[in-house]
């Protein structure tokens, strides 16, 4: 009907009018009906045919609208301004995908991150399990689990934060972490005997780590501004006015802190047994007095 009126009564606005039915008409064919279509037949899979789908009708709005602007701008100079305005209304609209994208990229080009490590994000702990182009995905740790070990959800983290937030990487270039157990004892107890034992045991237990730790501490110097650290296990004495406390400082695998700290656990509560009370954990003991 607007190609008829438009050769009879010949009008610029009819004419346009004319070309952006048709285009509507043609992009609707493609993307809507044709690409739709083909693409739901050929995915199988629920989700990844629903996103494919609203990819499909961002794609079409955004042609639509790209030729609209063709068809109707007056002048190359219209033209590019409504370019620019539509490019700067979509990159505030999408500015989240967009710091996502760029945020994986930063992550691909230098390996903030990789499959493999576990790693802190903006206060969530997890194994990378998968790096996306928009997110990566976390096997969660920690949370509700003591000690760093899985809780079995799976946590989607935008790729965006590692722009803005910290990132703390447990396994990148070496795989050991410190961790320390304390121990208050009496006074009365042999706390020097203690502190040589428990030394002891942590050394046995922590000497296939230490020698790792080694290697790959002489690796770190090389790369970084790191100067040599002690991997010896270690016991530090702290005197408070209930009891001492002994403080073992040792290596440990970044994956097995928990199993190593409950192993050593086990050996210095059946050194303690065995001590015939030269060594006893110290208690608080507080007293209420009720009012007359």
């Amino acid at each position: 009907m607007l190609w008829i009126a438009n050769y009879y009564y010949p009008d610029q606005y009819i004419e346009k009018g004319f070309f952006t039915f048709l285009a509507l008409a043609i992009i609707y064919f493609v993307f809507k009906l044709a690409l739709e279509h083909f693409l739901a037949r050929s995915i199988k899979d629920g989700k990844t045919k629903y996103s494919v789908r609203k990819a499909v009708s961002i794609i079409y709005v955004l042609v639509f609208f790209a030729i609209l602007t063709q068809i109707w701008a007056t002048s190359t100079d219209a033209l590019f301004v409504s370019y620019g305005i539509m490019g700067a209304g979509i990159a505030i609209a999408l500015q989240d995908l967009f710091k996502n994208f760029v945020g994986g990229l930063t992550i691909f080009l230098t390996s903030i991150y990789r499959v493999g490590d576990r790693v802190e994000i903006d206060s969530r702990f997890g194994d990378v399990i998968d790096i996306g182009m928009m997110y990566t995905t976390l096997l969660e740790i920690r949370e509700w689990v003591d000690g760093d070990q899985a809780t079995g959800r799976l946590s989607m983290m935008p790729n965006g934060v590692v722009l803005s937030k910290s990132v703390i990487n447990y396994t990148k270039d070496h795989s050991f972490i410190w961790d320390e157990i304390t121990l208050p004892l009496t006074y009365e107890s042999d706390w020097r005997e203690a502190a040589k034992v428990f030394e002891n045991i942590a050394r046995k237990e922590t000497e296939r780590y230490v020698a790792d730790a080694e290697t790959q501490m002489a690796a770190i110097m090389q790369k970084y501004y790191f100067s040599a650290r002690a991997v010896e296990p270690a016991v530090f004495v702290t005197v408070t006015d209930n009891w001492i406390a002994l403080s073992i400082r040792y290596i440990t695998d970044a994956r097995h802190r928990r199993e190593i700290k409950s192993e050593l656990h086990q050996l210095i509560k059946a050194h303690i047994e065995a001590s015939e009370g030269k060594i006893v954990i110290a208690s608080e003991s507080m007293t209420v007095a009720m009012p007359h």
